[in-house]
């Protein structure tokens, strides 16, 4: 008798997502903000120390962004063909290595280059996290499991700004990557130790066997529902990217807080997107959450709006706290749904699926965080037009994928 795959009973079979789980592959996916936020208040300090110029630091965060969009298009794929395990340990204990040369480099150039590696290697948490998410649930649970794992990773980015803004002084940019390379080995430990096969060679067997009968796994991500919630989470994370990439300049040259204060503010906004993925989370029992996600993809254009308004019209920097908050908080009802939403659509290839996920969404970040700053570190204009065009297109693309 033919083998096929029954995706009810293969949930139904697989280990349950756990707390203990949740949070683990929450701190998976907590290096990349940890990786990007915690030592953007050290910019200015590593122009002088590697003496440089501000653009070539900037790529420090692109070629980070880059190697998690290219890593994740690796270890996607390699997750759907030898299980989730493997990849994940292989990945972390690279990371581990590109983040000791990070924290060691003795030139900008050297630093680009490990911070590229980093973000390549690191990318496996991610990627794979969410796949193993999809393994054991599907549909509103799906998009409850990851709005709770937001809740869970929320910390990440609330604690990082708050912790770069107050270390930096004292430890300086390498104690900052010092940090990051500490949380990689966390990574590394709880992959061995919590992490367990949810695509098994059995599974994976199965899924061969269909193959013949239902046509390639890939074909799932062809469909409208999977492709329309890509470009919708996709470039609603761009938005996110822009207000961090702009973060450092418009809270400490356009509104001159210290960068203890910036690591305030940060985190004050980071709450809200905690708080609205915590209700989100309690929503999904009885809220579509396709309708969740496009309350939020609402709210994040409005948001953009407001900023390019205010920036335009010249008005005191601090008004853009206000609608920055509202983008940022927004991202709570559409990360998690929209994650929920494509990756049910291609429940046979999620691991490809994740990784095309992850790489149009750090692929699209890494396009925005250099546009954020062409017209210079005193304007918020070309924030608020980045804000605009990237929510814009994901609500293209969330009507696309309309049933």
């Amino acid at each position: 008798m033919t083998a096929s795959v029954d995706t009810t009973a293969r949930r139904d079979s697989a280990p349950q997502i756990t707390l203990r789980l949740l949070v683990t592959l929450a701190l998976l996916s907590a290096v990349a903000p940890f990786a990007t936020d915690l030592y953007l208040p050290a910019f200015p300090q590593m122009v002088d120390d590697l003496h440089t110029s501000a653009t070539s630091v900037q790529l420090t965060l692109t070629a980070f962004l880059l190697g998690l969009a290219a890593g994740q298009l690796v270890f996607g794929p390699l997750s759907d063909r030898y299980g989730r395990v493997r990849p994940l340990v292989i990945g972390a204990v690279v990371c581990v290595l590109a983040s000791v040369v990070a924290v060691l480099a003795p030139t900008i150039e050297v630093l680009v280059a490990a911070r590229l590696a980093q973000g390549l290697t690191g990318a496996a948490g991610m990627v794979i996290g969410r796949a193993i998410i999809s393994d054991l649930a599907t549909g509103r649970a799906a998009a409850r499991a990851f709005s709770l794992m937001m809740i869970v990773g929320g910390i990440a980015p609330i604690a990082a700004p708050l912790a770069g803004g107050f270390l930096v002084q004292p430890l300086g940019w390498r104690g900052a990557l010092a940090v990051i390379l500490a949380l990689v080995v966390a990574m590394l430990v709880a992959a061995l130790v919590v992490i367990r096969e949810t695509h098994t060679e059995e599974r994976r067997a199965a899924l061969r066997a269909d193959k013949a009968t239902k046509g390639s796994p890939l074909r799932d991500l062809t469909r409208r529902a999977y492709l329309g919630h890509l470009v919708a989470f996709g470039f609603a994370f761009a938005v996110m990217m822009a207000y961090i990439s702009a973060s450092p300049f418009v809270y400490q040259t356009m509104m001159g807080l210290s960068s203890a204060q910036y690591g305030a503010m940060f985190g004050v906004n980071a709450f809200g997107l905690l708080l609205m993925s915590a209700t989100s989370a309690r929503l999904t029992a009885r809220v579509e959450p396709r309708r969740l996600a496009g309350a939020g993809l609402v709210l994040i254009l409005a948001a953009g709006i407001a900023v390019l308004t205010l920036a335009a019209a010249g008005v005191p920097a601090g008004w853009l706290a206000l609608p920055l908050f509202f983008a940022v908080a927004g991202m709570g009802l559409i990360f998690g749904n929209t994650t929920a939403l494509a990756l049910s659509a291609a429940p046979r290839a999620a691991g490809t699926a994740s990784a095309l996920l992850g790489a149009t969404q750090f692929g699209l970040a890494a396009v925005v965080s250099p546009l954020v700053g062409l017209a210079g570190e005193h304007t918020a204009t070309p924030l608020g037009i980045v804000m605009v065009c990237a929510a814009a297109m994901a609500g293209l693309g969330f009507l696309t994928a309309r049933p």
